[in-house]
């Protein structure tokens, strides 16, 4: 669990957090629609899949997926997954709409880049977004990442997306960097 002072994050569990996980899910869909497909085949399956998966892959170090905690209720999800190349993981966010607009998003994801640089093998984190999810793009741009390159020419694959990824970058602080990007 990572404290991050009104919220926590932690771990989901498949068994403990269903009900909790499909109620977000449920009540943040037209919210997600337009940026994330994966909410097409939402389902109570779906959900107990996924969930599967958050787990099994925790286990293993490929992905390390929290939930958003607000006295004692899941509010969004963050997560860090391998990169294909071996040396870096990338990030990705998500709140209910009742979260959003608080800066709950921005101290999630850096709270979460301060516990994937605890990781010995991380050189570097990255977080990808469409050109047209601006509110997505705040975030690294508040947490110091690099923008790096924007992939075009692939179809958009969620409604709202304009198919141009853009891709963010954040490289291992040295000992000696001065880290005073603190939202």
């Amino acid at each position: 669990m990572i404290e991050c002072g009104d919220f926590v994050l932690r771990s989901w569990r498949a068994q403990r957090d269903f009900a909790a996980a499909f109620t977000l899910i449920e009540e943040s869909l037209e919210h997600l629609r337009p940026w994330e497909p994966w909410v097409a085949a939402h389902s109570a399956q779906h959900t107990r899949e996924m969930l599967a998966r958050f787990e099994a892959k925790w286990a293993s170090g490929e992905m390390y997926n929290y939930a958003i905690v607000e006295d004692g209720v899941p509010a969004g999800m963050c997560q860090s997954y391998r990169e294909p190349e071996s040396r870096g993981r990338r990030l990705g966010y998500w709140l209910h709409p009742a979260a959003t607009g608080r800066g709950t998003a921005t101290k999630a994801t850096a709270a979460l880049v301060a516990e994937m640089f605890t990781l010995p093998d991380v050189a570097y984190l990255e977080i990808t977004h469409d050109l047209a999810n601006t509110s997505s793009a705040a975030i690294p741009r508040r947490l110091g990442f690099t923008e790096i390159r924007r992939d075009p020419g692939t179809p958009p694959t969620a409604p709202a997306g304009s198919g141009i990824e853009v891709v963010w970058r954040l490289d291992r602080p040295t000992p000696d960097t001065d880290d005073t990007r603190r939202p």
